[in-house]
């Protein structure tokens, strides 16, 4: 049997189900794995390190010296602040998609310590991590499969 496909995504974690979120409703897309997408990625104890500023002040120059000072300075510094200036798009984008992120009593998307997340490049530790309860990696990932399964 012959399959013809415009993309093929090999795996199933969730940089490979956020890949086909991305596209498949504009083209053909496949995805390869060695088992099912919820097992793909289980293990990770994911939070999302978004920069939302809703539990305290935060700014993404900070966020961008720890991420880029995470690296050994080795990183991207262009990728970098792309990433870091993007990133409360993309975890909004996560939630309406369906996570079930934590919530803070005014019904904001919950934030936590997590580490090597500071305030002020380095002065002390400041609430980043968005997460859902203990399981973030867990409800992103089946999410996302369940989007997957969803296009149409």
């Amino acid at each position: 049997m012959i399959y013809q496909h415009d993309i093929i995504i090999i795996g199933a974690g969730l940089a490979g189900l956020r890949a086909v979120v991305e596209c498949a409703d504009q083209t053909n897309v496949a995805v390869i794995s060695k088992v099912f997408p919820t097992r793909s990625t289980r293990a990770l104890p994911r939070r999302d390190h978004r920069l939302l500023g809703n539990e305290e002040e935060d700014h993404w120059e900070w966020h961008f010296f720890d991420t880029v000072k995470g690296s050994d300075y080795l990183g991207d510094q262009d990728a970098i602040e792309i990433l870091v200036k993007d990133a409360p798009r993309a975890i909004y984008e996560l939630e309406h998609m369906g996570v079930p992120f934590s919530r803070t009593s005014e019904g904001k998307i919950a934030q936590r310590n997590f580490g090597g997340h500071t305030r002020d490049y380095g002065k002390g530790p400041v609430k980043r991590a968005c997460y859902a309860a203990d399981h973030t990696g867990r409800v992103v990932l089946d999410t996302c499969t369940i989007k997957v399964f969803d296009i149409k």
